[in-house]
């Protein structure tokens, strides 16, 4: 008795929207502020270090500090965050302006 043949459904490729390069770019997290920071710090403490590892002593210091010593760093990504959400609704309102006319 001959096997059935059977179809493999294929997925259909999706295509992805362009990013537009005039879209204001997002705000950096306080850990990110805080690895900015003190990204040269761990290299010179830690000569040759690896990429993996430098992320991991830098998460390692984050979660090592108290409340007061992140403070800084969460207000600048508050700032950063209202900076983004300022900068996005006046980039749509141009877009919104540009589609009507």
């Amino acid at each position: 008795m001959p096997k059935e043949k059977t179809t493999r459904k294929t997925k259909a490729r999706t295509t992805s929207r362009k990013k537009d390069p005039n879209a204001p770019k997002r705000g950096l997290s306080a850990y990110m502020f805080f690895a900015n920071e003190n990204r040269e710090k761990v290299r010179e403490e830690n000569p040759g270090i690896s990429f993996g590892q430098l992320g991991r002593a830098l998460g390692e210091k984050w979660k090592s500090l108290d409340d007061e010593a992140r403070r800084p760093y969460e207000e600048k990504a508050a700032a950063d965050k209202k900076r983004y959400e300022d900068e996005k609704s006046s980039y749509q309102a141009a877009e919104e302006d540009e589609e009507s006319a």
